[in-house]
């Protein structure tokens, strides 16, 4: 009985919790900015200083776009 009495409690506080609209999905955590370049950015970098030559930098970037 005494754990009854604590069930109906708990199940009114999910109710109510639910009813207001409070649910898990609706929180959502800002993703936090680490000011990393993208792959692209890099292989822009790289190709701007000579590291790798016209060919490879255009089939990584046709990999990288999805082309």
């Amino acid at each position: 009985m005494m754990l009854f009495g604590l069930l109906i409690p708990i199940l009114l506080v999910v109710l109510v919790v639910y009813a207001l609209g409070w649910r898990p999905e609706n929180f959502h955590f800002p993703v936090q900015n680490t000011n990393q370049p993208s792959a692209l950015d890099v292989l822009k970098a790289r190709y701007a200083r000579g590291e790798i030559n016209r060919e490879e930098y255009e089939q990584v970037r046709s990999d990288l776009e999805g082309r």
